[in-house]
């Protein structure tokens, strides 16, 4: 078994992500932004581009899932620092890859913010970028880890879609109004998105360290859904209605520069999973409401 070392582990993801590889029989090494106090923690500051590498001799691969939430108002303070914390992190975890060894592989977060708003034009991992300040971010963001793949390590890049989940990620602030029966399409609710489950999440996360995938990975299921599709398909779950649009001009206010990429259309197809062999747990709409209503029980 491996030893795995995880940004971000107190996260949704993260700490989804730890549970599942301590089950899959590896050894995690939390990092942390304090004195490590725990056998299972190693102290790092990013902003000051420290780790204390000498914790991290063993580890066989460093997955880097730091970075302010997306989800919070955007300001233009904020989008600095949704990009800083990013690079700042990022660099930091590749500048250590490289100096531990080319064995050690960086399996980064990203999104799929990278390729903006493209309709039903299908996306997989060889498509272009798009245009906007998020596809602009995760560009840089991406860029970040050269140094890493410069000095051999294997680098993976998590373009991660809108993590599904009762406890967070995408749904969290819709949850309570979808449980409450006042929650609806968002805009036209025509866009498509690119969704995937936590359980799936983590999951395809694992996958990419075992079976030794390099390079962008799309994590978002195979299904092609829509914004009113999902929204509906959870409420109908839950025996709730959804029928209270939300009007673009409400988002803007409520959500600011995110609003832009909440409204985008983005029909991913994750060709790298899918031709390494993963399977998809919550592959369809269906099997995805299947799941989120049992874990609301």
């Amino acid at each position: 078994m491996a030893t795995i070392a995880v940004s971000g582990s107190s996260g949704l993801i993260g700490s989804a992500l730890v549970a599942l590889l301590r089950e899959y029989g590896h050894d995690v090494l939390r990092l942390v932004r304090k004195a490590a106090v725990q056998p299972d923690e190693v102290g790092w500051d990013p902003a000051r581009g420290e780790i204390h590498l000498e914790a991290c001799a063993g580890v066989t691969a460093i997955v880097n899932l730091s970075g302010a939430p997306i989800s919070r108002r955007w300001n233009d303070r904020y989008r600095e620092e949704l990009l800083t914390s990013r690079l700042d992190a990022t660099h930091t975890l590749a500048t250590a890859a490289a100096t531990l060894g080319p064995e050690v592989a960086l399996i980064n977060a990203s999104a799929v913010g990278y390729y903006g708003d493209r309709g039903r034009e299908p996306l997989t991992e060889d498509s272009p970028p798009g245009t906007g300040f998020l596809a602009e971010l995760v560009q840089k963001w991406e860029a970040a880890t050269t140094v890493a793949a410069e000095a051999g390590n294997r680098v993976v890049l998590a373009r991660t879609g809108l993590v599904i989940s009762n406890r967070g990620g995408a749904l969290g602030p819709l949850m309570p109004m979808l449980r409450a029966g006042i929650a609806g399409p968002l805009g036209s609710g025509e866009q498509i998105w690119p969704w995937i489950s936590l359980r799936d999440e983590v999951r395809a996360l694992a996958w990419t360290i075992e079976d030794e995938l390099s390079g962008p990975v799309n994590l978002a299921s195979p299904a092609t859904t829509t914004n009113g599709e999902l929204i509906k398909a959870i409420a109908d779950g839950i025996g709730r209605p959804a029928v209270l649009r939300v009007p673009k001009p409400a988002l803007r206010a409520a959500l600011g520069g995110l609003a832009g990429d909440v409204l985008a259309s983005q029909n991913l197809v994750p060709k790298v999973l899918l031709d390494s062999g993963f399977t998809f747990k919550q592959r369809t709409l269906d099997d995805l409401v299947t799941w989120l209503v049992a874990e609301e029980n």
